[in-house]
């Protein structure tokens, strides 16, 4: 979850900061050694991995913000969200696995530090390892279940979080429905919303908000991670060394990291990221595989899909992109030799429930302009409903409005096709079926781009942060 604000240093580094800046910031890191006695360690692989974690930290939220974004209770010494970040060799790339943190782990034999207690192999949340052994535990644990070498460690809590999000000036968010989470407070209406520290905060903290739970919280982490990273890209703060040392500064008041990764260090990532983009990252969660699985004395956790995460942590040790397996669709082709070819609007669009993919659409001309119905027919095919690539002619020639014909079964759908085409007249008909009519009027004008929320690909339902960016 507070990857976001460090990916913001990441790519900082192209902003040209001066190294008395850097030295003053990087005081301001806290040290901690996560690899201290540990043998028999994964094989390095090519990139680089860091272990983000994110910890609970309300004990340093002033009280008024603790009651307005409903933070009460003591805070717990564990992690809230653990993320394997793999940044590829030549920092081009940035891959991002979110580690559930009710997986079923087995923490390795270790001595506890303040007793000096010898504890066996024993199961856990993966989320307690951090408690029962600190940053050490949990990068031994989490070596154990990837297979893959933690080559740096990174730990943020709340208050950084909300005072790098505010420092940024705040960070967009789109949702195709109302979330509301009477647990955190989140409270959105759909559409887009522009959210301070305290509202981001509680945006990527809700697990009520629908019946996904930690599932659908680590899905709007990782949307909000990419939001806040093209924030961070695109509005200044790169290139204004006093905005980087503001939002530098708030962050890393409350990071945590190993000796070896420092300001410099970040910013030497950063220097070679000058062309990071949203589209430039790709996120995911581990593969699944049971979902509830009760254990003695833990409660209720989740197992990891075997044979898909070990294919997952390999493309990442061999440095490969998540999303680089499922090849790009490619438009319908025209109707006729002298219709021109839809182009795709891959990664703009209103954020729409239902997908267009999912909305069949059979297109008329309900006007006298020749050509118009398949004009009309090309652009919605071009965001991707699935029109019968036949327009027709409407019985009434003399439509001043265009009209969209749907069966009331289809209601959600209809809506992302009534985004597509604003101010169109919408009339239900029942027992019209799932393909709707789209009679073009005189009032026409164009198609306006719609993507779903959500475009998994591949093997691990991976997405870009382009694709999750609001438009």
């Amino acid at each position: 979850m507070r990857f976001a604000t460090t990916l913001s240093v990441l790519v900082l580094g192209a902003g040209g900061v001066g190294h008395a800046v850097v030295t003053s910031l990087d005081g301001g890191i806290g040290r901690v050694d996560p690899f201290r006695d540990m043998k028999n360690r994964p094989q390095g692989s090519r990139g680089t991995n860091i272990l983000l974690v994110g910890t609970d930290g309300r004990d340093k939220i002033t009280p008024e913000e603790k009651q307005k974004y409903r933070l009460g209770g003591a805070p717990c010494h564990c992690t809230d969200t653990i993320m394997m970040v793999h940044v590829s060799a030549e920092r081009d790339r940035v891959s991002v696995v979110s580690l559930p943190r009710d997986s079923y782990a087995e923490v390795p034999e270790h001595t506890d530090e303040d007793t000096g207690q010898t504890h066996p192999r024993h199961p856990v949340k993966l989320n307690a390892a951090y408690a029962e052994g600190g940053p050490a535990l949990t990068v031994r644990t989490v070596e154990n279940m990837t297979g893959l070498k933690i080559d740096h460690y990174l730990e943020v809590d709340f208050t950084s979080f909300m005072k790098t999000v505010d420092v940024v000036g705040g960070v967009q968010i789109c949702t195709a429905r109302p979330m509301k989470d009477s647990y955190t407070g989140l409270d959105l209406t759909a559409g887009t919303h522009e959210l301070n520290g305290g509202q981001a905060l509680q945006y990527v903290r809700s697990r009520h908000t629908d019946g996904s739970a930690d599932l659908g919280r680590m899905q709007r982490q990782q949307r909000f991670l990419a939001a806040l990273a093209e924030k961070a890209t695109s509005n200044g703060v790169l290139l204004n060394p006093v905005r980087f040392r503001e939002v530098a500064s708030s962050l890393l008041s409350s990071v945590r990291a190993d000796e070896g990764f420092g300001v410099e260090e970040m910013l030497g990532f950063g220097a070679a990221m000058k062309g990071f983009t949203p589209s430039s990252s790709d996120f995911t969660t581990v593969p699944l595989g049971q979902l509830g699985v009760q254990i003695k004395g833990i409660g209720s956790t989740v197992k990891w899909d075997e044979a898909k995460s070990k294919k997952l942590f390999q493309l990442l040790r061999e440095d490969q992109p998540l999303a680089a397996h499922t090849p790009p669709k490619t438009p319908p082709a025209p109707a006729s030799k002298d219709a021109k070819p839809p182009q795709p609007q891959k990664g703009h669009g209103a954020i729409v429930e239902v997908a267009p993919a999912q909305i069949r659409v059979q297109v008329y001309n309900g006007t006298r302009t020749d050509g118009l119905g398949r004009r009309v027919d090309d652009a919605l095919r071009a965001t991707g409903f699935r029109t019968t690539g036949v327009p027709r002619a409407s019985a009434n020639l003399a439509m001043p409005h265009t009209l969209i014909e749907f069966d009331p079964r289809w209601d959600r759908s209809v809506k992302s096709l009534a985004l597509a085409l604003p101010g169109s007249e919408l009339r239900p008909v029942k027992g019209l079926g799932p393909t709707m009519k789209v009679t073009a009027g005189a009032d026409f004008k164009d198609v306006v781009p719609v993507r779903a929320e959500e475009q998994p690909q591949g093997d691990f339902g991976t997405v870009t942060g382009d694709q999750v960016v609001c438009p």
